[in-house]
């Protein structure tokens, strides 16, 4: 078996009837599993307005995750840039790599991580000038270097060797990370449509840079593994009710299992989520495991990283357990 290195992607869930509370005492239980299960990195993603997950605060919940954890990397997928001042972020990435020196990384979006409303409300104009973002990541970058040209310093954050990513669902972002010779994370975990030419358009186009000499391809891939492939695709339709509901407008705290989900949907919204959720894994170890080495050599990726949408904590820590072992049963000549 195949597998490349293995990471998580964690959007801390509000599951129906909890409290953002209680998912950020999951997310850093969670986290220090993964920790010893052997997991390269351990990321947040940055959502605002939405019910059902509570990692809005992102560079606060990484403070939180680096804090309670000991060498698993932990970093942003992503922090949405549009909403931010490149400063600001410079500030609170360079806070937590003064904090947490080697284990901190940002990746970063372009897409607002929210609804129009919401993003007014995060005080951002709303640039629509393409240019915009690829501005704001490179006076980002800027003020990390030692020799910024700004005239405003980065305290801290200057002279700090923060790995930047650029994420994507796109070939805007591939082509970004290509032209910057940054590494390059695309969401093939729920806008799986570009992935391919996306990739491509990467690794060919790709300019080393003084942060990477080689092109580095991460890859996000759903995994819901369970003892059965009938559990995990019990498990799957909490997942699937979430997506559905918000592709309707309709967005909602991760909710339960149901039986017989994916029988009750009418044939548009099981294509829906066919599309959605085409980079997946979801059945019992052997199956997990032939998923997993089948999309890892189809795609060549670097890296994966991993979302695994359980209502359950205790069948959530369960998937990622059965994942980690997968990889760990792997031949080490064959990594």
């Amino acid at each position: 078996m195949n597998l490349p290195e293995l990471s998580v992607l964690d959007l801390s869930p509000i599951v129906s009837g909890g409290t953002a509370a209680q998912s950020f005492r999951q997310t850093l239980d969670l986290a220090r599993h993964c920790e010893q299960w052997g997991y390269h990195r351990y990321w947040l993603a940055e959502h605002h307005g939405m019910p059902g997950i509570a990692s809005a605060a992102t560079s606060v919940l990484i403070a939180h995750v680096a804090g309670g954890t000991q060498s698993i990397r932990v970093g942003a997928g992503g922090i949405m840039l549009p909403n931010h001042s490149p400063l600001v972020i410079a500030e609170q990435f360079g806070t937590l790599a003064s904090l947490y020196p080697g284990r901190i990384d940002l990746g970063l979006g372009r897409a607002p991580g929210s609804d129009p409303a919401t993003s007014r409300a995060l005080r951002r104009n709303l640039d629509s000038d393409p240019d915009a973002f690829p501005r704001d990541v490179l006076e980002l970058m800027d003020y990390f270097s030692e020799e910024s040209e700004q005239p405003v310093r980065a305290v801290p954050g200057a002279g700090l060797s923060v790995p930047i990513w650029i994420l994507g669902s796109s070939l805007f972002g591939a082509q970004l990370a290509a032209a910057f010779g940054l590494p390059y994370a695309f969401a093939s975990h729920f806008a799986p449509a570009q992935m391919t030419p996306a990739i491509a358009l990467y690794r060919t186009r790709f300019q080393p840079s003084r942060r990477l000499k080689r092109p580095y391809v991460m890859l996000g891939f759903n995994v819901i593994a369970a003892d059965t492939d009938d559990e995990a695709r019990w498990l799957a339709t909490s997942v699937q009710q979430s997506f559905i509901a918000s592709r309707t407008a309709h967005p909602i705290p991760l909710p339960p299992p149901r039986d017989n989900y994916l029988e009750s949907l009418d044939a548009p919204h099981r294509a829906l989520l066919d599309g959605i959720l085409a980079c997946s894994a979801i059945g019992s170890p052997e199956t997990v495991a032939r998923d997993l080495e089948r999309f890892a050599r189809q795609t060549e990726a670097d890296e994966l990283m991993l979302v695994s949408q359980i209502h359950d904590h205790v069948a959530r820590l369960h998937s990622y357990e059965i994942t980690a072992n997968v990889r760990s049963e792997a031949p080490a000549a064959n990594r």
